[in-house]
């Protein structure tokens, strides 16, 4: 790759001029974002089979919650799946052809799209648990499920679908560019995590503040710390991973979309340092939202025991599933860690 090139979707034409070397900057890209997705890959297949072995096993996973867990799992690892194309391309540029451009972008933001969509509906689900524990949406199992997984991959792929269309092998000095090149396509790339970001943090704020409001007057102290602490964890986690990458997106998508060319060649460096970390920070979602969202849970935890019990035993007993848990119990299950 050369130091004129910018690997994955955020390739600016404008930034930088002739005389602003910046074989460092993409140095430190290549080689960074290539070992830590790496890394965050291997981790990220380990969690979220890990998660599908247990809800296979162990979980009823026709209930709405299981069903959402599931998915969530399958949606990090369709997210994961880009991961060893973008290390190809920090690395060496897309000489992959045309066709994989719009496959892996695809992919890609279908990832993307489907795992926003679904940390929003496990928190409004949670949220209904916590302040409504008897509505049917909680104990909700079946037919619900199987609407609520079609939606959310409908909605994902049609969302995802312009990345598809709009990306583009193009050729900038001596590297081949996998990108958008017409104006529609940085408007739709740039702007849709924004979208999805705000979205989400508003969710997140709204639902955990009046969930955070209804534990307060929870008597049952020992729960009530392990929830409270759950939650902030989310909280802090998913700011922290998402909060810096919006920022730097935005400030890059205004200059792409307003041509915005009078940077100068220490502000571009020090974006571009913004943009790889603040980019690693937020890949590595797809390892830890099996973390936060499902293995520290009570429930989750005792599944992992006994598979890993088995695994380690000579018993070759197998366990029996589970008894239906009552919806307050259910309700404390998801909440607890």
């Amino acid at each position: 790759m050369t130091n004129n090139s910018l690997p994955a979707n955020y390739y600016n034409d404008d930034y930088g001029d002739e005389a602003c070397n910046q074989t460092e900057v993409f140095k430190f890209g290549a080689i960074s974002t290539s070992v830590f997705f790496s890394i965050v890959f291997v981790l990220s297949l380990v969690g979220n089979f890990l998660v599908l072995a247990i809800l296979l096993r162990y979980e009823n996973i026709r209930s709405v919650t299981n069903t959402l867990i599931l998915n969530l799992a399958v949606s990090d690892l369709l997210f994961t799946a880009s991961l060893p194309f973008w290390i190809y391309y920090d690395l060496h540029g897309w000489t992959l052809g045309q066709p994989t451009c719009k496959l892996v972008n695809w992919v890609f933001y279908t990832g993307f799209c489907s795992s926003s969509i679904l940390l929003v509906l496990m928190t409004v689900h949670r949220y209904i648990a916590v302040m409504n524990p008897l509505s049917n949406i909680v104990s909700a199992a079946g037919f619900p499920s199987i609407v609520v997984t079609v939606v959310v991959w409908v909605v994902s792929i049609l969302i995802a679908s312009p990345s598809f269309i709009f990306s583009e092998v193009t050729k900038h000095e001596d590297s081949l560019l996998c990108f958008y090149p017409e104006r529609v396509g940085k408007f739709w790339v740039f702007y849709q995590q924004n979208v999805f970001f705000v979205v989400s943090s508003i969710v997140f704020i709204f639902c955990y503040s009046k969930i955070l409001s209804r534990l307060m007057g929870n008597k049952v102290q020992r729960r009530k710390n392990r929830t409270l602490k759950l939650i902030f964890i989310l909280v802090v986690v998913f700011f922290i991973e998402w909060t810096p990458y919006n920022y730097v997106i935005f400030q890059m998508s205004r200059d792409v979309l307003t041509e915005n060319d009078g940077h100068d060649c220490g502000s571009f460096t020090r974006q571009m340092y913004a943009y790889y970390i603040s980019r690693m920070l937020a890949f590595s979602h797809c390892c830890l939202n099996p973390v936060f969202y499902v293995l520290l849970g009570v429930k989750f935890k005792n599944h992992l025991k006994k598979m890993l019990q088995r695994c380690t035993s000579d018993s070759h007993s197998i366990p029996t599933r589970p008894s239906r848990n009552t919806i307050m119990s259910v309700t404390s299950e998801e909440l607890s860690m």
